[in-house]
């Protein structure tokens, strides 16, 4: 499977990701409203790295688990 081929994925969690990147929505995309903390991006593997988007339920778990750490 080809990572450039979709981002459909979660690279965290492998779950559809509801991106909207690919389409003209892209700029109503849940994302954009969003802020992702830097530690994020150690749980996506390096290759997946900046080629697919985290879920809005990674990242809501992420936020949570270190906030109560």
């Amino acid at each position: 499977m080809s990572l450039s081929l979709n981002n459909k994925y979660c690279p965290i969690c492998g779950e559809e990701n509801n991106c909207m990147a690919e389409t003209a929505e892209h700029g109503n995309c849940w994302c954009n409203q969003e802020t992702f903390p830097s530690g994020i991006f150690e749980l996506v593997p390096a290759e997946s790295r900046r080629k697919h988007c985290i879920c809005q339920k990674c990242l809501d778990k992420y936020q949570k688990e270190t906030k109560q750490k």
